[in-house]
């Protein structure tokens, strides 16, 4: 059966505490789903080991960044632990008006513009199964000293307050089936009735 592609693409967005493990979470989505586009961020932060510039996140300086912000480039954008985050106006749009899926990794705050922005947008929080296995995915990455691991634990209660704000909340036990979920979502959010009209163009109402 030859379906008629949709009028305008859906904007998801995904949120949570780091260590979570959105990063492996949207690996996995975006080999189930290839038709979504992952929008990838600007941030000033530094890159970590194995992550490339242009795939994980476009990394700018921060006088690149504020220059975006000036010229109103950003779909949203916001400040966290020290660095600059942000999301490109024109690549949303341009995917968005092709009917093409939209998929963004953004914290709080960003989602919190985005949703002001774009109320019809998806929003979906991703936590662990417990705030201990937070403590422990973080302590078992070994990259940041326990300082910054406790104050990534701190921001992490700061951010779970924003949850009802949130459309859907994910429990990332098993990658596999996190990614499932998100999908089921995806495909429940695809048959709201705004969402099909279009199938539906042709066929006189009036009658």
């Amino acid at each position: 059966m030859i379906r008629k592609k949709k009028k305008r693409g859906q904007l998801i967005v995904l949120s949570g505490p780091s260590g979570v493990g959105k990063s492996t979470v949207i690996s996995e989505l975006l080999s189930e789903r290839s038709d979504i586009h992952f929008s990838v961020s600007f941030t000033t932060r530094q890159p970590r080991v194995g992550e490339a510039d242009g795939v994980n996140y476009n990394f700018v300086s921060r006088e690149t960044f504020e220059g975006m912000i000036a010229r109103e480039e950003l779909l949203e954008h916001a400040e966290y632990v020290g660095n600059y985050y942000g999301t490109s106006l024109k690549v949303i749009q341009e995917k968005l008006d092709a009917g093409i899926d939209v998929l963004l990794d953004i914290e709080v705050q960003g989602a919190a513009k985005v949703r002001a922005k774009c109320p019809e947008a998806v929003l979906i929080f991703i936590i662990p199964p417990s705030f201990e296995e937070l403590s422990r995915r973080l302590h078992r990455r070994a990259t940041d000293q326990e300082e910054v691991i406790q104050g990534r634990l701190q921001k992490a209660r700061e951010e779970y307050r924003q949850i009802p704000n949130y459309d859907y909340m994910v429990v990332n036990d098993k990658v596999s089936e996190a990614a499932a979920e998100i999908i089921a979502i995806l495909t429940a959010e695809g048959c709201r009735t705004r969402n099909r009209l279009h199938l539906v163009d042709d066929v006189s109402l009036d009658r």
